[in-house]
């Protein structure tokens, strides 16, 4: 089930809520980077990776799918 693709070539800046899943696109199929809309189960690629943050905060999250800290950005896509 690895049909990945690139999702983007920078991470997008998101403000997070508090206690709110966010479903987070590994695959890099949705249209809505950097989350997930389903694209996933159409193109037989992996699932998303569903979390939440215990505060509200901006963070940047990653669409290149090759951060070594998902769903946050670490500078993967420079490389």
């Amino acid at each position: 089930m690895e049909n990945n693709i690139r999702g983007g070539n920078a991470p997008i800046p998101c403000q997070l809520e508090a206690d709110k899943n966010y479903a987070w696109c590994t695959c890099g199929h949705s249209a809505d980077q950097p989350f997930c809309n389903g694209s996933h189960k159409k193109e037989e690629a992996t699932n998303p990776l569903i979390f939440s943050v215990d505060t509200a905060k901006e963070a940047y999250l990653c669409t290149c799918k090759e951060t070594k800290n998902p769903p946050y950005c670490d500078g993967s896509h420079k490389n």
